[in-house]
């Protein structure tokens, strides 16, 4: 391969931090007003039952099938994973969107792919410290046959809007990982396979400025290798460790510390696949879609793990994905009742309440959305809907804008609500710190944080909301940020206010850590 190496020197690292805490404020003020308008613009002529079912704007063309999005720490959307004409490979560019400049060519920024990988069906999230995104493994082509792996790992600096090649890869192939943040701030890589029959059964943690090691105490098939190697699903419990859903059913706690730990839990669940989706809807609680349309809710807030049987989707919907919205509940989009084909296509979306534990029906988009699609929650509060094809029954060269109930006022006139403003709040925080937010009304009902969105495969890697206790002073709140980065792992978080009609106002971006 011709690759552009750019060591990842601890300079370079120290001054990527000063420019990021000097450009951010002034970026996230001039997103904020943008992201109004961008609403306004595309939700104007909702229907009368907008407030129950929120609706859809209107499907626009995107550079490429975004396979993979990530939310970037200034609001911009960084996409990759298909050529232009929305071939497998993510080999020859990627795209950055700015809401700003609307949904129109303008917005979007596309470039070459200069490092050599194809990122096709790799594994991103954003870095804790620096904000960077880090790219791990990819696809490789050997005589011939595609869906071969590479160890490459690549980083995207979001200040520059530069792809390169990092200095250190892996220690092992990977094609499909799953990378998500730890408590303690590091990211783990698991599963994924190196070729067509040999999955990765050994987990590998990336700290930033140290580079890998691997967790050789902690290799094991069935956690995250022959049946669960396919983006396997984990999420940081409230206790620090790594918890693991498989497929097959069995569930696990992994200990990323040293060289790993892992234990199997008593839990059982009901037998899954690798393309249902499952989202972590609160601190420690997490709803899995299993087969025949069955869910359940996982609570990890006890000694041991135990699990619920909920209410379904109403059908299987493979290829679909949970998005958990501001408010703290969940909406489902996209699917079809068979694997990647156009039968039993779930275009209309359905919203979950975690308090009461129903469902109600969304609003109904107009492409579907099977695989290689993506499902994210904007800093302005709506859902960002995408992609879908390489290969598929639909090449979606597009995406279509969500906008839930929640923005719309609670009548038949179809028109967006006032929203409340957050005129002021720190851009950087710790645990248990009380902050202050200062915003341009009384009578706020509720503030929340949003882990900014990596998704791709049904999976949103780092994806959790979580509520948090304020006190208010006329229109300044004194907002306490959550205990532990056991409940909130380092990272950027979307902080949004809703005013007393349940309104939120868009989010303002706080790193915790």
């Amino acid at each position: 391969m011709n690759k552009r190496h750019q060591a990842d020197q601890p300079h370079a690292r120290a001054s990527l931090c000063r420019r990021f805490r000097l450009r951010l404020r002034c970026r996230l003020r001039t997103l904020c007003g943008a992201w109004g308008a961008l609403a306004l613009a595309t939700a104007a002529q909702a229907a009368s039952n907008a407030y129950l079912q929120g609706s859809f704007g209107p499907v626009v063309s995107w550079p490429l099938i975004p396979i993979h999005m990530v939310q970037l720490p200034d609001g911009r959307v960084l996409s990759y994973g298909s050529d232009g004409a929305g071939n497998q490979t993510g080999q020859f560019i990627y795209d950055v969107w700015d809401p700003r400049k609307g949904t129109g060519p303008d917005a979007h920024l596309t470039l070459p792919n200069t490092t050599g990988t194809d990122t096709f069906c790799s594994g991103q999230l954003v870095l804790p410290a620096s904000g960077a995104v880090l790219l791990t493994g990819g696809d490789k082509t050997v005589n011939g046959t595609r869906n071969y792996s590479v160890n490459d790992v690549n980083l995207f600096d979001w200040q520059r809007t530069t792809l390169y090649s990092a200095q250190q890869p892996m220690a092992f192939l990977r094609w499909y990982p799953t990378v998500l943040t730890t408590a303690q701030g590091e990211v783990l890589v698991l599963g994924g396979r190196a070729d067509p029959n040999t999955p990765v059964a050994t987990p590998e943690v990336y700290t930033e400025g140290a580079g890998w090691r691997t967790l050789g105490s902690a290799v094991s098939d069935a956690a995250y290798g022959t049946q669960n190697w396919s983006y396997p699903r984990a999420w940081v419990a409230p206790h620090g460790k790594v918890f693991i859903a498989t497929t097959a059913g069995g569930t696990y706690f992994l200990d990323p510390a040293g060289t790993g730990q892992l234990t199997k839990t008593p839990l059982t669940l009901a037998a899954g696949d690798a393309y249902l989706t499952s989202v972590m809807y609160r601190p420690g609680k997490i709803l899995s879609f299993r087969k025949n349309n069955t869910a359940t809710v996982i609570d990890l807030t006890g000694t041991t793990p135990t699990a619920a049987r909920v209410t379904g989707v109403g059908q299987d919907r493979f290829h679909g994905s949970a998005t958990v919205m501001a408010d703290g509940q969940v909406y489902v989009n996209g699917g079809s009742f068979v694997s990647n084909v156009a039968w039993g296509v779930a275009y209309t979306g359905k919203i979950w309440n975690p308090d009461t534990r129903a469902w109600r029906t969304a609003a109904t988009a107009r492409q579907m959305r099977l695989y290689h699609s993506v499902s994210m929650l904007l800093p302005d509060g709506r859902v960002l809907t995408g992609g879908g094809g390489a290969p598929g029954p639909q090449t979606n060269l597009n995406a279509e804008v969500y906008t839930p109930p929640y923005l719309y006022k609670q009548d038949t006139s179809g028109t967006l609500a006032v929203r409340p403003e957050i005129t002021s709040a720190p851009t950087t925080g710790t645990w248990a710190q009380r902050i202050q937010v200062d915003t341009n009304v009384t009578g706020v009902s509720k503030v929340s944080l949003v882990k900014t969105g990596s998704v791709t495969h049904t999976v949103d890697f780092d994806q959790r909301y979580v509520p948090l206790s304020y006190t208010a002073s006329g229109s300044s709140l004194s907002v306490t940020l959550p205990a532990s980065a056991n409940v909130a792992p380092p990272g950027y978080y979307l902080l949004f206010v809703f005013n007393s009609a349940g309104v939120p106002s868009v989010a303002k971006v706080i790193k915790l850590g």
